[in-house]
């Protein structure tokens, strides 16, 4: 059965690339393209929403798309622990049946690289990292620099803290969950990310490069087929593909892998 979607941000990088992926499915018909502006009442016509737009609005969508009880996929960043936490709590008071997948990052290689480094927090007490995008990336740090520290933080629940010296100075970055983040937007980058570890007498690296927005598009068609059978609130592609013993059991209604 063919799904309709409303896409939020349309006239973006991410907008146009899913416009393009939803023409050349059979899965999905696009019924609405919203910029800024179209009336949100616009999106009502379609089965589900795709939030791409920028932090300051996004929220915004995706609470009149749930309050009307849509399923929206967010590719927005901006979207913090406390944020999602709020979302949960007004999707369980309000029982509309509405789900959100929230997407930090929709490469599968990106998702692989935060779910590595989240495995080699708990063997280092010193880690920072380096994420840099295009020249017109409006926030800062990124959503996948922020899902990749929250992450650490979390396997490092039971070591506490990452050691960052000096961390009151600027020029140290931006801490979340105890990790210094370092932000670069500059021409010549689509998007790129090192995260650092150290440790006596060495250092790892795990970095990802993404060289095209092509890497997208598995991850965008997969969250969105999730979508029409996903419930409350679903963060991370992580969440939708099977990653073995780092995630064993997908939640009910995702698939467990990427065909």
């Amino acid at each position: 059965m063919t799904k309709t979607v409303a896409i939020a941000g349309a006239t973006g990088r991410m907008g146009q690339l899913i416009t393009r992926l939803i023409g050349d499915s059979a899965d999905f018909e696009l019924v609405a393209s919203l910029d800024s502006r179209s009336a949100l009442d616009d999106m009502l016509v379609a089965d589900l929403v795709v939030d791409v737009t920028v932090p300051a609005v996004s929220q915004g969508i995706v609470d009149f798309a749930v309050g009307h009880g849509k399923s929206v996929l967010v590719g927005t960043s901006g979207w913090s622990a406390t944020r999602i936490v709020s979302l949960e709590n007004r999707l369980i008071a309000e029982g509309t049946g509405a789900a959100v997948i929230i997407i930090p990052n929709f490469s599968i290689g990106s998702v692989l690289a935060t779910s590595f480094a989240a495995m080699a927090a708990r063997f280092y007490d010193s880690i920072e990292i380096i994420e840099s995008h295009h020249a017109t990336k409006v926030d800062s740090p990124s959503g996948t620099a922020v899902r990749t520290a929250e992450l650490i933080g979390n396997a490092r629940s039971a070591l506490g803290p990452v050691i960052a010296p000096h961390a009151d100075q600027r020029a140290r970055g931006q801490q979340v969950s105890s990790v210094p983040i370092h932000s670069l937007r500059m021409q010549g980058i689509v998007a790129k990310q090192d995260v650092i570890f150290g440790g006596t007498g060495e250092t790892l690296t795990l970095s990802h490069e993404t060289l095209d927005p092509s890497s997208y598009e598995s991850g965008i068609m997969l969250a969105l087929r999730a979508l029409g059978s996903a419930t409350g609130v679903v963060v991370g592609l992580d969440r939708l593909i099977n990653l073995g013993s780092a995630d064993p059991e997908p939640p009910a209604g995702i698939p467990s892998d990427l065909e």
